[in-house]
């Protein structure tokens, strides 16, 4: 396939780097780097989605209200993206900075920097794939994009792939090839959720509930994983009550961030909770009193 000029110049031009995207999530310079995939692993509920709303109001935040000034493109498969609460939280974030005229033209520039694309199969997905080379080609400030979920249309693959592993995973195989290819000629990174799988007698906090089933190529393709838990809140802690910012913390959500892009796999946690203005991460002291009262 043949490229102009411009689409070879926004190819090779240096995007941003997103390493520092949430010191809070990747301490010690341990953030993905260009090129990285970052796969957020959970049951339903533990924050995944939440987190992803979090990066992406990192993201399209003005410098000066501690953002990183960068496009992005959500890929929603799951249908879940809900608009007033991502610009509620928008609103907080650019009201928190107290930045001069934070109106209604600031929450505009903010959007302006989102690309939102809905998919409902894995061909279509893989059409949005193609179509954001185009995208990149023309957005060199588009620095990241977003899929909530990279496993939604796994069983519906499944079921269309009869009794052929191959024919299973050809779709979502076909789609990961097309993103790694995105990832080496634009250098970009890639924040995907996956749904953890509820087997029949296993516990959820089983390490076989913890185990990739997606097809090997996106395994490999991923160079950070966050497994995403919920902490139920203890009885002595539910009957405080009291204190508003308390109650807020009573649902505790934990990542625990894994990477294997160097030679030796290093991991790390970090807790958060989530209020009206979004993702609030807990100091290690918050931490120790929130596992104390459960």
């Amino acid at each position: 396939m043949s490229e102009s000029g411009a689409q070879l110049l926004a190819r090779l031009e240096a995007r941003r780097c997103l390493k520092d995207i949430e010191p809070r999530l990747f301490p010690e310079d341990r953030g993905p780097d260009q090129g990285a995939v970052v796969e957020l692993f959970g049951l339903e509920g533990t924050g995944k989605t939440e987190l992803l709303y979090h990066l992406l109001c990192r993201c399209v935040l003005p410098e000066a209200a501690g953002g990183l000034e960068v496009d992005v493109v959500f890929v929603d498969t799951d249908y879940s993206l809900d608009m007033l609460h991502l610009v509620s939280i928008l609103d907080s974030k650019l009201s928190a900075a107290l930045l001069a005229g934070a109106d209604e033209a600031a929450l505009r520039s903010c959007l302006s920097r989102l690309l939102f694309v809905h998919c409902y199969s894995s061909s279509q997905l893989l059409l949005t794939l193609h179509f954001l080379e185009t995208t990149l080609s023309s957005r060199p400030a588009l620095a990241l994009i977003l899929i909530d979920s990279i496993s939604a249309f796994y069983w519906v693959d499944r079921c269309e792939g009869g009794a052929s592993y191959t024919k299973q995973e050809e779709k979502l195989s076909r789609c990961v090839e097309l993103l790694g290819r995105l990832l080496r000629d634009y250098r970009i990174t890639v924040f995907a959720t996956c749904h953890a799988i509820r087997r029949p007698g296993v516990p959820s906090s089983s390490s076989d509930s913890e185990r990739s089933y997606l097809c090997r190529s996106w395994q490999r393709l991923v160079t950070h994983r966050l497994l995403c838990s919920r902490q139920e809140p203890g009885n002595n802690m539910a009957a405080e009550g009291g204190h508003d910012q308390e109650q807020r913390r009573q649902q505790i959500f934990t990542v625990h961030c894994t990477t294997f892009s160097s030679r030796v796999k290093v991991s790390w946690s970090s807790s958060f909770c989530v209020t009206e203005a979004g993702v609030e991460f807990l100091s290690a002291s918050e931490e120790n009193k929130c596992a104390a009262r459960q």
